[in-house]
């Protein structure tokens, strides 16, 4: 695993293929707040549901705040899974997760029992997704890191278990606005 990333650093910078076939660089969203969510396998349900709940937040506008979704999955995986919800923001594709050492995530067998691992995959089934192939590390936590216009990450949330994502209320503080 890589070194950590705190609140304070610089993000690390990195180039990566989308599902889609684009390259993107986070330098290329300089002057732009960004989201960065790690998730796990494109097929995950928590992960499906999480980009399910991002894409239905009209809060979130893409003029306040640059989301980018990291898995440790194929773009073939990525269109079959995740890509078929359409999101508005790019998915990365890091099948070596080479990202995932960069920005130091973390694994843990206890995290797939964490506390609201059942009910969040009751959701998830509740809405049609259901878990398929794994990519990556099974035992991956996912994570979030708020970077500012600067380039320098705001805040950290690493999860506790797999269903444990940065709340949406630490997000609408970081562009600036308050949860309704």
């Amino acid at each position: 695993m890589g070194a950590s990333v705190s609140a304070g650093d610089r993000a690390p910078a990195f180039s990566a293929a989308t599902s889609s076939g684009e390259q993107i660089e986070l330098d290329g969203y300089r002057g732009r707040k960004v989201w960065l969510a790690f998730f796990r396998f494109a097929s995950c349900p928590l992960a499906n549901l999480r980009v399910h709940e991002i894409c239905k937040r009209h809060d979130l506008k893409p003029a306040e705040l640059q989301i980018v979704a990291v898995f440790p999955s194929s773009p073939e995986r990525i269109a079959a899974y995740v890509g078929s919800q359409s999101p508005p923001f790019p998915l990365v594709s890091d099948p070596h997760e080479k990202l995932y050492m960069l920005y130091g995530l973390r694994a843990s067998v206890a995290g797939l029992i964490g506390r609201d691992v059942g009910l969040r995959t009751v959701q998830a089934a509740a809405l049609g997704f259901l878990p398929g192939p794994t990519d990556g590390t099974i035992t991956r936590l996912p994570g979030d890191f708020l970077i500012d216009e600067e380039g320098i990450v705001r805040h950290v949330h690493n999860g506790e278990d797999v269903a444990d994502h940065i709340p949406f209320e630490r997000v609408l503080e970081f562009i600036g606005r308050r949860a309704a």
